[in-house]
């Protein structure tokens, strides 16, 4: 077979794949192709170097080949590059070292199935973190971990549930109000509680986990945003400096997570840092960024990383941050436009399957 044909086959496929997820669909075989434009950027980028470098560029259908896959290329990258280590922090370095200031997060979709427990048990221990969250959580989860952890984890809001959407949450510091909330659905947890740092400040923490847009799951993305509006909404409004984590279901480019951050006037720890890929833990090539952890400007970097394989399609994240209220001045986030306002709210109130208390 000879090769500029594939090529240009390929460059076709690229061209639709790149323009699939500017359709305002939210079926999951348009959102879908959020995804992969790590996997893409590389492929485009291959191919148009390819078909420089083999071919010359004489007749009309050449030079619209060229320039179409020159296209996809660079709109591939502007999406990932923010997340490569050439362009800036958006959460900047701690300049402060105060024990009592610092917060210390490990998150985990531990995959229900899973019966290799003790390899989370083994990456609990090793990065001792002030907050556990662990999603896809039964009771059988439950029990494991509440033999298995240290005792310093005093306080905990556990939703163990069988249908793939349990949520457990274990916390070092203090956690003030908790509740469970179902901002969508009735069998989807959402946990909301304030934390007391060991300086005596208070915290909002947001834990979420919504459904994927996938057939097996729900064949449209609407679930997952209007559940990840709602939580923007609170996150502005909130009087607390905020902190969201979880399985989002989505990766950190999406126009939707996109949205959800700007809305919520959050910042994203891996711009600058890295991607961070955490979903298919059990595939080498697709992977992506689907748990994630957005701060406001009050908290500053000290670490962020992927844990160890647990068995799980996911890679869990460590994340440490400085509470440094006195230089967030140094990192504000862009206020939300009146556009993505009203985006937002139409996506957060385009499920009503509960009521919800908004």
């Amino acid at each position: 077979m000879k090769l500029k044909p594939v090529l240009q086959v390929f460059g076709g496929l690229a061209i639709v794949l790149t323009l699939l997820p500017l359709i305002a669909i939210d079926y999951w075989w348009i959102r879908i192709f959020d995804f992969p434009h790590i996997q893409l950027t590389i492929l485009t980028f291959t191919a148009l170097i390819t078909y420089f470098m083999r071919f010359e560029i004489k007749r009309v259908e050449d030079y619209i080949f060229a320039i179409g896959i020159l296209c996809c290329f660079i709109f591939q990258l502007t999406k990932i590059y923010p997340y490569t280590p050439f362009a800036d922090f958006e959460v900047l370095e701690a300049k402060n070292n105060n024990p009592e200031k610092t917060i210390s997060l490990y998150t985990a979709n531990v995959y229900q199935k899973n019966k290799e427990k003790q390899k989370l048990i083994q990456d609990i221990k090793k990065h001792d973190a002030d907050i556990l969250l662990f999603v896809e959580t039964n009771t059988s989860w439950k029990e494991n971990i509440d033999t298995n952890i240290s005792e310093d984890y005093k306080y905990d809001v556990s939703v163990p549930l069988d249908n793939t959407y349990g949520m457990l949450l274990y916390s070092k510091l203090k956690l003030i109000e908790p509740e469970v909330k179902y901002l969508v659905d009735k069998g989807i947890p959402s946990i909301h509680t304030q934390v007391l740092l060991n300086s005596g400040d208070t915290i909002q923490l947001y834990t979420i986990h919504p459904t994927p847009p996938m057939p097996q799951h729900n064949p449209k993305s609407s679930d997952r945003d209007a559940e990840m509006m709602k939580i923007a909404n609170l996150s502005r409004k909130s009087k607390y400096p905020v902190l969201v984590i979880g399985d989002f279901n989505d990766v950190a480019w999406s126009a939707t997570t996109s949205l959800f951050y700007n809305v919520a006037e959050l910042l994203d720890v891996r711009k600058g840092r890295g991607f961070y890929n955490t979903f298919d833990a059990k595939s080498f090539i697709m992977r992506w960024p689907l748990d994630h952890i957005f701060i406001s400007s009050e908290f500053r970097a000290i670490d962020i990383s992927l844990g160890s394989d647990i068995n799980s399609d996911h890679f869990p994240t460590y994340t440490k941050l400085s509470f440094e209220p006195e230089n967030a001045a140094e990192q504000q986030p862009k206020k939300p436009t009146q556009d993505q306002l009203e985006r937002a709210k139409e996506q957060a109130n385009g499920v009503q399957k509960v009521e919800l208390d908004m």
